[in-house]
């Protein structure tokens, strides 16, 4: 029969260790034992901490117009001081957050030979910021619109590299121009330059890489190759 041994210190009066022996039985119990606590901490756990951080996570989207893509996150993320759009459209459930060419994308996108200095040398990049309340596929009926859930540290990284994008005066105030496009919204100047190589889809996916999204920014120059990467990260929402 299989014995377990084990040592324990000698009794008073004798000298060395005495040797006791326990049957198979008794190791076979306390393996399972610790087989259960080990099975149950992993169960449990994980799933607890995966509820936490699901609890905790926020919902943002991206939405793709014709060749251009943009950032949807919810206002409530955004404090007043770190965006301007937030002080001056306070009543926002939603921010769209576009980025581009400073003076090709004001112009609407109007003429093509605009953006070729853009192309061939940086050009000072400018922010779109639309307010809009609703859901965003209401908003935008018909755009493709990936729906990704990420943590709110991520959000909040992602939130900070957008107000580091915003350009200042001597003041501290962000610079602005004129109406958004569309809607109720803002251009705002950029520190971030437009080039062939940084356009309106690698701005995006830089801001989801900010956010932990396991995007590569560089592999991301157009709207198809950026939803095609989001198609693989943690299951996002496309629709319509």
């Amino acid at each position: 029969m299989f014995q377990f041994h084990y040592l324990l210190p000698s009794a008073p009066g004798r000298s060395g260790l005495w040797r006791r022996t326990a049957p198979w039985w008794v190791l076979a119990l306390v393996a399972l034992t610790l087989l259960a606590v080990a099975l149950r901490a992993g169960a449990t756990t994980p799933t607890a901490a995966a509820a936490d951080a699901e609890a905790d996570a926020v919902t943002i989207h991206v939405v793709a117009h014709g060749w251009h893509s943009a950032l949807i996150v919810p206002a409530a993320i955004v404090a007043p001081q770190q965006w301007p759009a937030r002080a001056e459209f306070p009543d926002a459930e939603y921010f769209e957050v576009g980025w581009g060419d400073r003076e090709y994308y004001q112009a609407a996108y109007a003429e093509l030979l605009t953006a070729i200095p853009g192309l061939l040398w940086p050009d000072p990049g400018v922010l779109q910021v639309v307010a809009f309340r609703g859901p965003p596929n209401r908003k935008f009926p018909g755009a493709p619109i990936a729906t990704l859930r990420i943590s709110r540290e991520g959000a909040q990284r992602m939130v900070a590299a957008i107000a580091a994008s915003h350009q200042r005066d001597a003041r501290g105030q962000a610079i602005a121009f004129g109406p958004s496009l569309y809607g109720e919204g803002r251009f705002y100047a950029s520190v971030e330059r437009f080039s062939l190589f940084v356009n309106c889809n690698v701005w995006v996916a830089r801001r989801l890489r900010d956010a932990g999204v396991r995007v590569y920014p560089g592999l991301a120059p157009t709207v198809g190759m950026l939803f095609t990467q989001l198609a693989w990260v943690s299951s996002p929402v496309f629709s319509p």
